[in-house]
C-alpha cells in the first residue's frame, strides 16, 4: 500500500491573504501573492511516492550493520518510511526510521571463537560450514521470535509495501512476504553465487559461478571437479540434512500462525522461496568475478561508502599530513581484534613496523607499550577518511568485502591477511586483478608482510592497475546508491517486477539439463542401432541362404 506525504499548508490563510471572503483585501497584489505561494507549495510536494519498507538485517556484526545502515540511509533520504530490524541500533535513528533492537543476538556468537590466536593454531570452529549454517539458522529463528519483532508481526494494522532481507545462508525471512502480502527482495553482502541466485534463476553452472567461499579460478580439470563436488555436496546437505527441513519447520511454527491470524491463505515455503522479486548484490565487476546474471540481480557494490567523506579528527589529520614518506594503514576489521594476537606476534609486528620509514596507523583495541615513534595506535579508525587521504599509500587488511571495496573506491593497494569466511576469495580475487599481495596467517607473517610492503611500494604496476579498475568502478551509468533506490521503488511500482522473473524457475531441473531430450535421443539412437543391426543380420542370413541355394543348383 502506497501513500503520499503532502506538504501541509493553511489554505484558509491563503484565501484570506488573497482576499476571498474579505472585500477589503481584494487587490491585485494580494491575488498575485496568493498564486505565487500556492505555486511554491505545489512544487514542494514530493515528486515520488513514499513506501513503507521492512528491512531485516539482524546480523550481530559491525560490518553487516554498516551495510544495513547504508540501505536505510539511502532509502530514508529518498523519502521512504523504514522499519529496521538491527542488532546494532542507534541512539538517534535517522528521520523516518523506526529501529527494532535485536542486539540480544550478540549472545549467539562466542567472541572467544573469533580470536586470531585460535585461527593461528587451527583451533577455531568458524571455518566449519555445518556450524555456520546452524548458527545462521538459529539467528533467523531467534530474530523472528524476539518479543519486539513478534509485536510488529502480531500487529494486524501494520502493512509494508516491500521487504528487504539480508541473505545469510538461510531463507526463512522470505516467509514474511506471506504475512504482509508484498514483494520480497534479498540483499546479498557478497559476490553473486549459486545459493542466492537459485531464488531468482536456475542453478548456476559451477564451472564459472563459484561458491561465495571459493578461492578457485576455475581453469583446470581438478578445479572444475572440485567446484562440482562442492556444489553436489551442499545440495545434498541442504535437502537431506539441516537446512531445508529446518526452514520448513521454522516457517510452520513461527510464521504460519501469524499468516492464519490475518486470514490469508498459507503458501508453501517452497513457493515463497522462489517468489523473490529481486536480489541486490554488494558486488561489482571491478571488484569480483564477471559472470552472466539474471535481469533481476542488481549490482550495487560500494553503495555503503558516503560520497561526502567525513574530515579526519584534527590530531589524526596532523599525523597524516606530516607523514613525509606516506602512511601505511593496518586493520584486521571490526570482528577480528588485533589484541587477540599472541604477544610474540605483536612484538614482531612492532619490530617490523619500526624498521620502516613510513608512518604506520594500527587499529588496535588497547594500548601497546614500547611502540616505535612511527607507529600510532587507533582504538577507533575512521577507515574511509584514512583511505581518502592522499598520504595513505598502502592498506594492510584481513580482506573483508567492505575493505576490498573501499580500497578500489579510494585507489589504495592492499596486503591481505585472510582469516575466515569470504576473506580468502576476496583477497585471491584482488591478487588476480593485480592490486594486492596475499600473506597467510602465521607466527612469522611479519617478515612476509615486510617483503610484500617492499614489493608493492617498489613496483608501480599495483597503482597502475588500481587506476584502471577505478575507471571501471566509478564510471557507472547510475551510481550505486541511486541504483538501489530506483530498483526498490521499481519493485513496488510494478507489483513485484514479475516481468523479470526467470522462466527457469518454472522448468524442472531435468528439463533445464535436457535430460529428457538426451534420454529420448539416446533411446532413439539405441533403437536405430538395434534395428539396423537386426536388419543387417537378417540381410546377411538371407544372402548366406541364397548362396547355399545357388551352389546346390550348380551341383
Amino acid at each position: 500500500m502506497t501513500y503520499v506525504k503532502p506538504n501541509s499548508f493553511n489554505i484558509k490563510s491563503y484565501k484570506l491573504l488573497a482576499g476571498f471572503g474579505d472585500s477589503d483585501l481584494k487587490t491585485m497584489t494580494r491575488r498575485t501573492l496568493f498564486i505565487l505561494l500556492l505555486t511554491i507549495n505545489i512544487l514542494a510536494l514530493p515528486l515520488t511516492e513514499a513506501y513503507k519498507i521492512l528491512l531485516v538485517s539482524p546480523m550481530p556484526a559491525r560490518s553487516h550493520s554498516i551495510l544495513g545502515d547504508g540501505l536505510v540511509r539511502h532509502l530514508s533520504q529518498a523519502g521512504h518510511e523504514i522499519t529496521y530490524i538491527t542488532a546494532v541500533p542507534h541512539e538517534k535513528p535517522m528521520a523516518g526510521v523506526k529501529e527494532i533492537d535485536v542486539s540480544s543476538n550478540f549472545r549467539l556468537f562466542n567472541d572467544s571463537e573469533i580470536s586470531l590466536k585460535l585461527f593461528l593454531n587451527n583451533e577455531s570452529k568458524m571455518g566449519s560450514m555445518t556450524i555456520m549454517i546452524d548458527l545462521m539458522a538459529t539467528l533467523a529463528e531467534e530474530t523472528l521470535k524476539h518479543s519486539s519483532v513478534q509485536k510488529l508481526l502480531e500487529n494486524p494494522t501494520q502493512e509494508f509495501d516491500v521487504i528487504i532481507g539480508e541473505w545469510m545462508m538461510y531463507d526463512l525471512y522470505v516467509g514474511l512476504s506471506a504475512i504482509y502480502r508484498c514483494p520480497y527482495i534479498w540483499f546479498s553482502s557478497v559476490d553473486p553465487h549459486w545459493k542466492v541466485l537459485r531464488s531468482i534463476h536456475e542453478m548456476s553452472n559451477p564451472v564459472y559461478v563459484l561458491d561465495s567461499l571459493s578461492a578457485n579460478t576455475p581453469l583446470s580439470y581438478y578445479q572444475r571437479l572440485q567446484e562440482l563436488g562442492s556444489l553436489i555436496k551442499q545440495i545434498l546437505f541442504n535437502i537431506n540434512s539441516l537446512v531445508n527441513p529446518r526452514e520448513n519447520e521454522d516457517y510452520e511454527r513461527i510464521l504460519v500462525p501469524i499468516i492464519r491470524k490475518r486470514g490469508y491463505p498459507v503458501p508453501s515455503f517452497e513457493e515463497l522461496r522462489y517468489n523473490v522479486s529481486l536480489v541486490l548484490g554488494n558486488s561489482h565487476e571491478s571488484l569480483g568475478r564477471t559472470m552472466a546474471l539474471p535481469a533481476n540481480y542488481i549490482n550495487i557494490g560500494g553503495y555503503h561508502i558516503d560520497t561526502n567523506v567525513k574530515p579526519l579528527p584534527e590530531e589524526l589529520k596532523k599525523i597524516m599530513d606530516n607523514a613525509k614518506h606516506g602512511v601505511i594503514y593496518f586493520s584486521m576489521g571490526s570482528n577480528l581484534n588485533s589484541q587477540t594476537m599472541p604477544d610474540e606476534l605483536k612484538q614482531s609486528f612492532l619490530k617490523m613496523f619500526g624498521s620502516l620509514k613510513q608512518t604506520v596507523l594500527w587499529k588496535f583495541e588497547d594500548d601497546l607499550p614500547n611502540k616505535p615513534n612511527n607507529v600510532h595506535i587507533l582504538k577507533w579508525a575512521p577507515q574511509p577518511s584514512i583511505l581518502n587521504h592522499p598520504n595513505c599509500i598502502l592498506f594492510i587488511t584481513h580482506g573483508g568485502l567492505l575493505s576490498t571495496t573501499e580500497t578500489v573506491h579510494f585507489g589504495k593497494p592492499i596486503i591481505g591477511i585472510p582469516v575466515f569466511g569470504d576473506q580468502f576469495s576476496n583477497i585471491d580475487k584482488a591478487v588476480a586483478k593485480g592490486y594486492a599481495k596475499r600473506v597467510d596467517l602465521s607466527y612469522t607473517m611479519a617478515d612476509d608482510i615486510k617483503i610484500a610492503i617492499d614489493d608493492i611500494l617498489g613496483d608501480p604496476k599495483y597503482n597502475a592497475k588500481l587506476k584502471e579498475l577505478s575507471i571501471v568502478y566509478h564510471n557507472r551509468a547510475v551510481e550505486p546508491a541511486k541504483n538501489l533506490v530506483h530498483w526498490v521503488e521499481f519493485v513496488v511500482k510494478t507489483g513485484g517486477a514479475r516481468h523479470l522473473r526467470s522462466p527457469a524457475l518454472d522448468v524442472p531441473r531435468f528439463k533445464i539439463l535436457c535430460l529428457d531430450l538426451i534420454f529420448i535421443i539416446i533411446a532413439t539412437l539405441y533403437i536405430i542401432k538395434i534395428s539396423v543391426t537386426f536388419a543387417f543380420k537378417k540381410i546377411i542370413r538371407k544372402m548366406k541362404q541364397f548362396n547355399k541355394s545357388d551352389k546346390k543348383k550348380q551341383n
